[in-house]
């Protein structure tokens, strides 16, 4: 449930209707304000909070019941986009963010070599994965904490802030002081107790989007950080599991637009995961840009035959300067990739 406060209400009266709601309803009530309007958001079992009572209030506009099980993550709760600031780059404003890099670190010159041609490309985020989630338990792992070390070394040597996968709650500690955004992989989407303990932080979450998750279940897992009060959430659409054969995943465009719909959080697409096949990311990725995607996540690597993990959807660093060039000619003949969201 939102109540909608009137413009130029008093602050001493909104929270004054806040505290009074919380009293005699027993839920909590988080205050959203935005640059032309204020939401007070309701929290909690709403299904005997009287409405009729709250519109009474003289500085209440209107009273609105969520239908959705996803609070803090819906655009109802907060119409304005969230924008996720790291350092001196963010996602979700109005310039796209490129997260770029190999599926694994392999070696110091490996990493610290295509950050720098990323970089120069355009990129704005350097990903690269320390802890590697396999099928099978006899491929490559990753090199783990030496990684990390690694990805440190690269960011220090390009200034780009790094994005890497999180695989179990011993590890938090650790990656709130090392990383710049935190992965949440798809395997781990509905790990509910390493949500819960991420959503303790305030680092930057990358939430991937699950291979047979639904759009909504993707929205409840980002509540789940959100509800510990960790809003910076960022989305990622990296394809679902269907029936077809000839892609490693479907890359669903779709949940784009609905999710801005649906929601204020950012989210970016990576084509490379979607599509497993090199030449895919390309089109993908433009196709991303198009419909509105926030930014892309883009695995490049300068010896895909050689890679020790996914190296046959990884694309050289020649072909990523080339798509950057053509995904700026994208943003240009897009005039608004924006969502008319007012009547949400």
């Amino acid at each position: 449930m939102i109540v909608i406060i009137k413009p130029k209400s008093p602050q001493r009266e909104i929270i004054a209707l806040k505290q009074k709601i919380e009293e005699e309803n027993k839920v909590s009530v988080n205050i959203i304000q935005g640059k032309e309007y204020c939401l007070l958001g309701l929290i909690g079992d709403t299904t005997k909070v009287d409405a009729s009572k709250i519109r009474a209030n003289e500085f209440v506009e209107d009273v609105k019941k969520v239908q959705q099980p996803y609070k803090l993550s819906n655009r109802l709760f907060h119409p304005e986009n969230t924008v996720v600031k790291v350092k001196d780059s963010s996602i979700g404003g109005n310039e796209l963010a490129v997260i770029a890099g190999p599926c694994s670190v392999e070696s110091e010159e490996q990493i610290v070599s295509i950050a720098r041609d990323v970089k120069k490309s355009g990129a704005k985020f350097l990903r690269g994965g320390a802890f590697k989630p396999r099928t099978s338990p006899y491929s490559f792992q990753g090199l783990r904490v030496r990684g990390l070390e690694l990805l440190k070394i690269a960011r220090e040597e390009t200034g780009l802030p790094i994005v890497t996968e999180i695989m179990s709650t011993d590890m938090i500690d650790r990656f709130v002081e090392d990383v710049d955004i935190i992965q949440v992989g798809a395997r781990n989407m509905q790990n509910f107790e390493l949500l819960k303990q991420l959503g303790k932080t305030r680092k930057p979450i990358l939430l991937k989007r699950g291979i047979s998750a639904t759009i909504q279940e993707l929205l409840m897992s980002a509540e789940y950080i959100m509800a510990g009060g960790n809003e910076n959430v960022i989305l990622c659409e990296r394809g679902i599991r269907t029936f077809e054969t000839y892609t490693r995943n479907t890359l669903d465009l779709s949940a784009i637009p609905a999710i801005k719909k649906l929601s204020h959080l950012p989210i970016v697409v990576d084509p490379s995961h979607a599509a497993g096949i090199w030449w895919m990311v390309e089109p993908l990725a433009k196709a991303a840009v198009a419909v509105g995607a926030d930014g892309l996540m883009i695995e490049v690597h300068n010896d895909p035959a050689n890679a020790k993990c996914d190296g046959q959807q990884s694309i050289k660093p020649k072909a990523f300067r080339k798509l950057m060039g053509d995904i700026d000619k994208i943003m240009n003949a897009v005039a608004n990739r924006g969502y008319d969201v007012v009547n949400v």
